[in-house]
């Protein structure tokens, strides 16, 4: 139900006038409102907030919506841990009330649209006396710390490079591996959209409660994307707003496509999945002709290419992944080739428009690829194939 509730959300923002409050009518102010919190308790990351005296403190967040009575949430935040709890003791230190619409196109709507007109923001616990007030002691730094990062997740939250994010979020994509300034170069345009972005492999191997770590580094990279997460093992317990967990098995080719006809078309595919040589092109094969036009096909880990215990070659013969994807450079130029005559064609060779490599690293952008040659018709249309001995024709010596 959450991922139909994500979608339901998301869309609303696209209809218009009223697409708020359509939804919010359909799913109910509570649910909504529940959402929304989450997103921006996601957002401001509470539990990182620097080393103050220890004091636990209340923090109080309304949201409105015309026609309806105020949802409420009170947050207690403690050196430990952020929880929701329902009585105001000690009195909250820092109380928000916001329009819930304004709230929902901040977190979910196109860049630029962020409006806090009804922001109201009050310090019922703190200042009660500005007189009392004594700098470096009071109020304390947790408590202004906690207060920013609130009220900047409501203005839908810092811009952080992903190599950033992927630390704090413990994924290996910047640490072990060199991943995340390559990543951030080639998708980084994907960034402000309302995308569908999926990703073989959760990690944590046969542990549901393992790995994840990727899946939340691009739900908060990518804040309007739908993030979904495809494993062999079930990895329901990472399910949260806007990530879900699916089980599939890469190396079945029915399975993956049985997914993407419910989930796809997909923006961004990544391949972080068992990285068997095998399996990489089977995944390929099943879910690029479910790559949008435009969209981003992405294979990690490509050196077991050369390691026999995946299925590759030290000199990456025609089996492995890298000599698949080195395919994939042949069909860009596919056009060139003399008579028609590119060993190995592939359906794929009009619908790839660019191939990066990287160490251990490849991006496949799907789009147009028919150019065309006027050269290579040329010749074909005097009965020579193209690079023919006889150059010298074309001022060549």
């Amino acid at each position: 139900m959450l991922l139909a509730e994500m979608i339901l959300l998301l869309n609303s923002l696209r209809a218009g006038p009223g697409g708020t409050d359509r939804v919010i009518e359909q799913l109910g102010l509570e649910r909504v409102a529940e959402l929304a919190l989450e997103e921006v308790l996601f957002r401001a990351d509470l539990t990182e907030l620097p080393h103050g005296n220890g004091d636990t403190f209340l923090i109080r967040i309304d949201f409105e919506h015309p026609g309806h009575e105020p949802v409420s949430a009170l947050l207690r935040i403690s050196p430990k841990e952020v929880a929701r709890v329902t009585e105001e003791t000690p009195r909250p230190v820092l109380s928000v009330t916001q329009d819930l619409t304004e709230v929902l196109v901040a977190l979910y709507g196109c860049p630029g649209e962020t409006v806090a007109g009804s922001r109201n923001v009050r310090w019922p616990g703190l200042w009660r006396d500005m007189s009392a007030f004594q700098p470096g002691v009071f109020p304390e730094r947790r408590v202004l710390s906690a207060a920013e990062r609130i009220l900047s997740a409501l203005d839908g939250g810092e811009r952080e490079n992903l190599s950033r994010i992927a630390v704090r979020h413990r994924s290996d994509k910047w640490g072990a591996h060199r991943y995340a300034p390559h990543y951030e170069r080639h998708l980084s345009r994907f960034r402000d959209r309302q995308i569908t972005f999926v990703e073989i492999g959760v990690g944590g191997y046969h542990d549901p409660d393992l790995g994840g770590e990727s899946l939340r580094m691009w739900k908060r990279f990518f804040p309007r994307a739908l993030i979904h997460g495809v494993d062999i093992t079930d990895k329901s317990p990472h399910h949260e707003p806007r990530i879900t967990t699916w089980v599939a098995d890469q190396s079945d080719p029915d399975s993956l496509t049985a997914l993407a006809e419910k989930l796809g078309p997909f923006d961004v595919i990544v391949d972080d999945g068992s990285h068997v040589n095998d399996h990489v092109v089977t995944s390929f094969e099943a879910l690029f002709p479910h790559l949008r036009d435009g969209g981003v096909y992405v294979v990690e880990d490509l050196q077991t290419a050369y390691w026999p215990a995946f299925g590759g070659s030290p000199d990456a013969d025609d089996n492995t992944s890298i000599s698949f994807l080195k395919g994939l450079v042949d069909g860009l130029n596919h056009e060139e080739f003399p008579f028609g005559a590119r060993p190995g064609a592939r359906a794929t060779d009009a619908l790839i428009s660019g191939v990066h490599f990287y160490h251990n690293l490849a991006f496949v952008e799907r789009g147009g690829n028919r150019e065309g040659s006027p050269l290579a018709r040329a010749l074909e249309g005097a009965g020579l194939p193209a690079g023919a001995p006889n150059r010298k024709r074309f001022g060549k010596s």
